[in-house]
């Protein structure tokens, strides 16, 4: 449970409560009562644990110092070159190079080592983020991307380098661009 901590634990707790309280062959009145009781305190942790994300991601904007626009999702993006015309779009094949850190600077992937990757965006098994940021880039484009944990690997991390409910910061060029 490296990085979960107190706040998370407690949020596991309460929602293993609420699923036994659930099984329970209770009236349907009393049932939906008692679950949101037990929702309350799951909304509160979690709206917490998301303030707690953006303030950190707002502490690493300052100290590197970062104009970054932010889209409704949560993403936040400085895109530096745009890239060619057309954007990428739904169903086109992307492929990028890539840097990915965790908000301490820890370099998790990177192209370098791994070589350049290719999806088809809005289709592939990547971070939503990651979808949703490589719209903004046509071939050639460069940004930096800051997926927030719910557009990145979310509550449960990648189960290698990315602990659970970790924001990760992408340095991404698109390189080429297929159109569907």
């Amino acid at each position: 449970m490296k990085g979960f901590g107190y706040i998370g634990l407690m949020a596991c707790l309460l929602a293993a409560g609420l699923f036994l309280e659930s099984c329970r062959n209770r009236p349907d009145e009393k049932r939906a009562l008692e679950q949101s009781q037990l929702q309350e305190p799951l909304i509160r942790v979690n709206q917490n644990l998301a303030r707690k994300e953006s303030e950190d991601i707002d502490s690493y904007q300052r100290r590197y110092q970062l104009d970054m626009q932010r889209t409704g999702t949560g993403l936040r993006y400085h895109i530096y070159t745009k890239g060619a015309e057309p954007l990428a779009d739904a169903e086109d094949l992307a492929t990028v190079n890539f840097k990915v850190f965790l908000l301490d600077g820890t370099l998790c992937y990177s192209s370098d080592s791994t070589g350049s990757e290719t999806f088809t965006v809005d289709r592939d098994d990547v971070e939503s983020g990651l979808h949703e940021g490589i719209k903004m880039l046509g071939k050639g484009g460069k940004a930096k991307f800051i997926l927030p944990s719910h557009l990145a690997h979310g509550l449960m991390g990648d189960d290698a380098k990315i602990p659970s409910r970790s924001p990760v910061v992408y340095d991404i060029e698109l390189i080429a661009l297929k159109k569907r």
